[in-house]
């Protein structure tokens, strides 16, 4: 078997496990993806800059994104054996990630340097003080 062959199947293999796990790839599932990209990214370029810059946070913050998935694969599951629903539970739990990753993407950016509104600096100082 060639490379290209089993690059080929691997990547058929994969997205056969993804529909299966996550169920339908729909936008949600898209938003979700790039707000975590996007979190990821900003966070290494604010520890960069900040000179804070560490492969076991890293390698923790990849394990939680992971997880995160898993989660979502596992409310995918539940829509469709437990609660017989057509993704409803699944969509609640990419939204709840999809805006916790969407703040953590503001925190990230204010700690590069970028400005932000004053209302959003005063949102996000109340959210880190209540975690």
């Amino acid at each position: 078997m060639q490379f290209k062959d089993f690059l080929s199947a691997a990547v058929a293999a994969a997205g056969g496990v993804a529909a299966y796990l996550f169920g339908p790839w729909d936008v949600l599932l898209t938003a979700l993806l790039a707000a975590v990209i996007l979190d990821y990214a900003t966070g290494v370029a604010a520890a960069a800059m900040q000179k804070q810059l560490s492969s076991a946070i890293g390698f923790r913050g990849l394990v939680r994104k992971v997880t995160l998935f898993l989660i979502v694969g596992l409310a995918a599951m539940l829509d469709r054996l437990v609660l017989g629903t057509n993704g409803a539970l699944r969509a609640a739990v990419c939204l709840f990630y999809l805006v916790n990753e969407g703040l953590s993407v503001l925190e990230n950016a204010a700690k590069i340097g970028l400005p932000l509104p004053d209302a959003l600096k005063n949102a996000l100082a109340q959210l880190s003080e209540k975690k």
